[in-house]
């Protein structure tokens, strides 16, 4: 039986929703070495919702500390790659004050170890993996309620993947090929390293394009558990979503790893689904479908990015974080905009993820099976 906290929370408050985790699921600390690895797509202002809000890190790291620990470590590897990145990251994002000193790059020291997947064992024989992460006795894992174009939701699985620090996230989004393969992929990662605790910033959650959205939900909780499958799995019945249908959570439970099922669930709190709570774009490729359905998702729904010419300023951080140089910078009257060169393009949505002006949607292929964002050619 997996236990999953549902605790009422605003960001004023939270303090008590960290205790009430804390006290459900108790573990030791003091003498030991513990990570706390938040969510931090890049950096963006708390009040983006895209990463773990400040205010929930400050009340797990107070709780901490009251606990006894003391030899702490905050650290993440964001999607935004390049010299002093990670350290801007957190400092936009409000989590180097959060962290109450003990914030560390936890990128710029990784150990290589052994990769293989169910579906592909030749994927990538290897991957590097933060030091920090291998070596801590603890392993708390922070993740942000939100949406994600080719996983469905970001939880407890996929915010996993940040513990791969440099360019390794994006090549293995581009060596997936699918979104039902990088579904897999993510669950092998997260398998490197388990954490031992999960606790989620829910107080305000992202829904429809996400993980870098502009249509943010107020949802008032903070969740927390000790096993990934059965968090992820009330999470996406928050979202108003059968969690037998993603991929992600069906690969996992046969890996091992929990059980989403609602014989295997015990909720503390009240678990309801959210109203009207808007899916990603792509969740068609992410679901679970019939193979014609399937097929004909693959054939003829397959989205590319598009930057909105009203958000788009020409910045080009699109164009440098692109793992297969699909983008490049178009002169227009008022400056440039980017466009995505449809042959290329993986589909991989780093773009999108990476956009400091949420500027990239995703949209299919024009009827002429031509470019979305340019005209059809």
């Amino acid at each position: 039986m997996h236990k999953v906290l549902i605790h009422p929370a605003t960001y004023q408050d939270c303090r008590q929703a960290v205790e009430a985790a804390f006290e459900a699921f108790p573990r030791p600390v003091r003498g030991l070495s513990i990570l706390v690895k938040p969510n931090v797509l890049r950096g963006g202002v708390p009040e983006e919702a895209i990463t773990t809000h400040p205010a929930v890190l400050r009340a797990v790291m107070e709780c901490l500390l009251d606990l006894g620990a003391t030899d702490i470590t905050v650290g993440d590897n964001p999607g935004l790659m390049g010299y002093g990145a990670n350290e801007a990251c957190f400092e936009k994002c409000g989590l180097t004050e959060a962290a109450l000193g003990h914030y560390k790059n936890i990128g710029l020291d990784a150990v290589e170890v052994p990769f293989s997947t169910l579906g592909d064992p030749g994927l990538m024989p290897n991957l590097s993996v933060s030091r920090a992460v291998l070596e801590a006795d603890v392993l708390i894992s922070l993740p942000k309620f939100k949406t994600h174009g080719l996983t469905v939701l970001t939880g407890a699985l996929k915010n996993s993947y940040g513990i791969l620090p440099g360019a390794q996230k994006a090549h293995l989004h581009k060596l997936s090929g699918s979104p039902q393969r990088f579904q897999e992929v993510i669950v092998d990662v997260f398998r490197l390293r388990e954490p031992d605790f999960f606790v989620v910033d829910a107080v305000v959650g992202m829904q429809g394009n996400g993980p870098a959205s502009t249509e943010l939900r107020w949802i008032g909780k903070v969740l927390a558990a000790d096993n990934p499958v059965a968090l992820d799995g009330v999470i996406a019945r928050m979202m108003g979503l059968d969690p037998a249908l993603l991929r992600m959570l069906t690969y996992a439970q046969d890996c091992g790893l929990g059980d989403f099922s609602d014989a295997a669930l015990k909720v503390q709190g009240q678990l309801t689904a959210i109203p009207d709570f808007k899916l990603p774009p792509l969740d068609g490729g992410a679901i679970q479908l019939f193979q014609p359905v399937q097929d004909l998702l693959d054939k003829s729904l397959v989205k590319r990015p598009k930057a909105d010419p009203e958000r788009c300023t020409g910045c080009g951080t699109c164009v440098a974080q692109c793992p297969a140089q699909a983008l490049a910078l178009v002169a227009t009257a008022t400056g440039a905009i980017a466009v995505v060169d449809a042959e290329l393009c993986i589909g991989c949505f780093c773009c999108q993820e990476m956009c400091p002006e949420k500027a990239i949607t995703l949209a299919a292929p024009s009827p002429s099976g031509g470019c979305p964002c340019s005209g059809g050619k």
